[in-house]
């Protein structure tokens, strides 16, 4: 096995390689909440990249609920001719490209304008920053149905629309993290207490999708490895989880960690000095997959392709890239061409480290608003100016979001 051999999944669709753009949030959406032109060029250049799956940013399966403004959403098929191009820029070069669905449950912005739902209703614990997020309410049982029924309904339209698969986005602190975690789940009914039963809204989704699309559609799952917080969803939960979905139609699971308490997704060193400091999650990767039906893929700070290649030799099935494609979208074509391409940012030492992680996201979307208008990445740019840059563009777009949100409930 090497990281350019296929890789067929149990629902018999083959991925070109072992290498995956792993979903970056790109807040890149038109004034509709649909697939924009910069979208459509920043997968094509993704698609003619070399890779073997996309992975797309997040898309929302509620229009009320927006990890941040600026965002896809797909709830329905009145804009479909705009996810089927998409689709089609991303699959240009012979990649499969993965639909990441996803509801942001307390993880939304205050200023949005909506009220945030949850399994329970516990703040994000972010000190100062706690006020940025919507006030919360604890799920009701029809409300659970209801996101239920809306993952199965995206999966199905994205399906309609020419995507390969999707990716059930289950970490990083989002929804059903939310259920996953004792820390924002204190729920004392069946979906709350053991891991069981905070598990039982994956697992349910899961089924749920897979009764509204086609055998051959692939359904994946990201989750964490662990919290990284003190009482929270540990890495024993997650074997526990990985266990059931080995029971489950699950054709690769994502393994990453943190939340946007904890974002250890992004690691705190990038220097590249060692295989466990750049392949940040492979340690739990590694112990899972013995016990795992599925094939794994692991993501978090890979940038070289002798890091890769170590990932894969053992035993991994597919190396996630993120914000190294960020820099360089043809990265996997360049490693297959012979060169030595090892894209980088630049660290950021901010004392404050949810600001850090924030402005480290801001220098990503910098590179994909320059990819998306056909211009070359420019990874040293400084963190402040994306930063304050990505603070104005959410402003702006935030404001916009509530327009359309007015406009829907007036029509």
């Amino acid at each position: 096995m090497s990281l350019f051999s296929p890789l067929t999944l149990a629902c018999n669709s083959t991925l070109p390689n072992r290498i995956a753009k792993a979903a970056m949030e790109e807040n890149m959406a038109d004034q509709n909440n649909a697939p924009s032109e910069a979208l459509f060029k920043l997968y094509r250049a993704w698609g003619q990249g070399g890779v073997g799956v996309i992975i797309t940013g997040n898309v929302m399966v509620d229009c009320t609920a927006m990890t941040s403004p600026g965002g896809v959403v797909l709830e329905n098929d009145q804009e479909l001719d705009k996810f089927t191009t998409w689709a089609s820029h991303a699959r240009s070069g012979g990649a499969k490209v993965w639909m990441q669905i996803n509801h942001p449950g307390r993880q939304m912005p205050a200023n949005l304008g909506q009220t945030a739902i949850a399994p329970s209703a516990v703040t994000l614990n972010l000190g100062k920053l706690s006020k940025n997020f919507a006030p919360i309410r604890a799920m009701t049982e029809d409300d659970i149905a209801d996101l239920i029924a809306r993952f199965a309904r995206t999966a199905q339209l994205a399906e309609a629309a020419g995507f390969d698969g999707v990716q059930i986005h289950a970490a990083h602190g989002y929804l059903i993290s939310q259920f996953l975690s004792p820390i924002s789940n204190h729920r004392d009914d069946q979906w709350g207490g053991g891991i069981e039963n905070r598990a039982r809204l994956l697992i349910d989704i899961i089924r749920a999708v897979d009764a509204v699309v086609s055998p051959t559609f692939a359904i994946t799952v990201k989750i964490n490895s662990a919290d990284f917080q003190r009482g929270g969803f540990s890495e024993e939960e997650a074997s526990q989880v990985i266990a059931m979905l080995n029971l489950e139609r699950v054709d690769l699971v994502e393994l990453s960690g943190g939340s946007y308490e904890a974002p250890a997704m992004q690691g705190d060193a990038r220097d590249g000095r060692s295989l466990a400091r750049e392949a940040y999650f492979l340690e739990f990767a590694e112990h899972i997959a013995t016990h795992a039906n599925m094939p794994l893929m692991v993501t978090g700070g890979i940038r070289r392709k002798e890091v890769a290649e170590q990932v894969i030799g053992k035993g991994i099935a597919m190396v996630g890239i993120a914000s190294a494609m960020a820099i360089a979208p043809d990265l996997p074509k360049r490693w297959q061409q012979g060169e030595d391409a090892n894209p980088q940012f630049n660290a950021i030492h901010w004392s404050q480290k949810t600001l850090a992680a924030l402005a480290y996201m801001a220098v990503v979307k910098y590179q994909l608003r320059r990819l998306g208008r056909g211009l070359q990445s420019k990874p040293n740019v400084a963190a402040w100016w994306a930063f304050l840059l990505q603070q104005i563009i959410l402003a702006k777009r935030a404001k916009r979001y509530r327009q359309w949100v007015k406009q829907r409930t007036n029509a």
